[in-house]
């Protein structure tokens, strides 16, 4: 009993002690620790800043630190990871529980007509539907402008992709002067052609992103989605974010679905194994078109893309242009970037949907720096992954552009989709 009190004594001590904030020098020897494992860690840490630059910007900042707040030395770490340039190097508040930043009762999605409250806490259900107009004292396009800063990011579609969770997020908004204090945020909106300002609270603890999927679309219990009510069924892209990989025959128009969400293998089927069943239905099925869906994938594994390129490109029935489409956006990033470049080189898929949210050519897989006092993650990339030197694209674009309105998205529509089943080639 009293090696039990002992054991339990010192767990308590030490989840007191890992409670305590930090001191000013402490945070000073974290951003040191962080400035110089940095350019050990990552492949080329100024492909896009100078070492003066960086230079500059920590020494601004370990200036400054006796004076900031814990969010705010936070947020201006992550201003310098993000001046780096590139996707992998970040440091995250949607996924670092050490951050442990709050949101408010909302969930924001940029949907082509603007910004929108897409789901709200149950209390909070009837600001769902309405349009966000501006956030504290920052218009939308300013607020959007001053997150970007925070965001380690491949391309601007990257930025569209956070943005939402971070002008959701207090301890983000507060940092950068949006909103006076972390404890109320005034957001101006306008739902059925009236305008109001709206004060929200901290709802509790932001949802932390998974790892290599989208699963933000998930619904929340105790929490009203503009879907809810849709009189359809929920679209195919958003029915299943969790599983890694699946297909779906639709029979009245005999075309293959395959959602492919991350690049990595189950505990019961591995990549090679989907991508052989689904082969084998195509070979043995009487398939029109197919679709390849990555709008989930945030990356994985990319030598496990083989797999479902080889498969894809022995399939002769649907390996032409007009039977195969690969649908893309702002998620599609990492290691589901590197599918849709060898997708575009050795197949003849349509893309279709938004611009990717990865470069042709892009510093990846990033490795861990913790920083010793506060605990926080610094994501570094570590290898430089080019297929052609000379292609500078920002992304790849779809040739068939689908962008989701709000409109589709309430009634359970899926633009890209709808797309593909009405395409007709052309004649030449």
């Amino acid at each position: 009993m009293k090696h039990i009190l002992l054991t339990l004594c010192i767990v308590l001590c030490s989840l007191h002690l890992s409670a305590q904030p930090i001191t000013a020098e402490q945070w000073r020897d974290d951003l040191r620790f962080m400035a110089s494992e940095m350019p050990k860690v990552h492949k080329n840490l100024f492909h896009t800043i100078s070492h003066a630059q960086f230079d500059s910007a920590v020494q601004l900042l370990d200036a400054r630190i006796p004076s900031l707040a814990r969010h705010q030395i936070i947020i201006e770490m992550a201003r310098i990871a993000a001046l780096i340039g590139d996707g992998h190097t970040n440091i995250a508040p949607t996924r670092d529980p050490k951050i442990g930043f709050r949101q408010f009762p909302i969930q924001l999605y940029f949907f082509k007509e603007g910004l929108f409250i897409r789901s709200a806490a149950k209390e909070y259900s009837n600001l769902v539907g309405a349009r966000v107009v501006s956030v504290g004292n920052s218009s939308i396009e300013q607020a959007f402008n001053s997150v970007r800063s925070l965001i380690g990011r491949d391309n601007d579609m990257g930025v569209k992709f956070f943005a939402p969770f971070l002008l959701a997020m207090p301890e983000v908004l507060h940092a950068l002067g949006i909103i006076g204090t972390m404890e109320q945020g005034i957001y101006e909106v306008e739902k059925n052609g009236k305008r109001s300002a709206v004060e929200l609270k901290p709802y509790g603890a932001a949802a932390l992103f998974a790892p290599d999927t989208d699963t933000s679309w998930l619904l929340q219990r105790g929490w009203i989605d503009a879907r809810n009510n849709a009189a359809t069924a929920a679209t195919l892209w958003l029915k299943d974010p969790k599983n890694k990989f699946w297909f779906v025959y639709l029979t009245d128009s005999r075309t293959l679905y395959i959602q492919f969400n991350q690049v990595g293998n189950k505990e019961d089927e591995t990549v090679e194994q989907f991508a052989e069943r689904f082969a084998n239905f195509i070979e043995h099925n009487s398939v029109d078109k197919c679709v390849l869906d990555l709008r989930l994938n945030r990356g994985g594994n990319g030598y496990f893309n083989h797999y479902i390129l080889r498969a894809l490109i022995q399939s002769k029935k649907i390996d032409h242009i007009g039977k195969l489409f690969t649908i893309i956006g702002r998620g599609t990033w990492s290691a589901a970037q590197f599918l849709c470049n060898d997708l575009e080189r050795y197949t003849n898929t349509i893309f279709v949907g938004e611009p990717t949210a990865g470069k042709v050519n892009s510093y990846g897989d990033s490795k861990k720096i913790i920083l010793p006092n506060s605990g926080i993650t610094v994501r570094v990339s570590t290898l430089w992954w080019q297929q052609d030197e000379r292609d500078d694209r920002q992304w790849i674009e779809p040739q068939i552009s689908a962008e989701l309105t709000w409109k589709e998205y309430i009634s359970n529509n899926d633009p890209a989709m709808n797309a593909i089943l009405n395409y007709q080639p052309k004649m030449k």
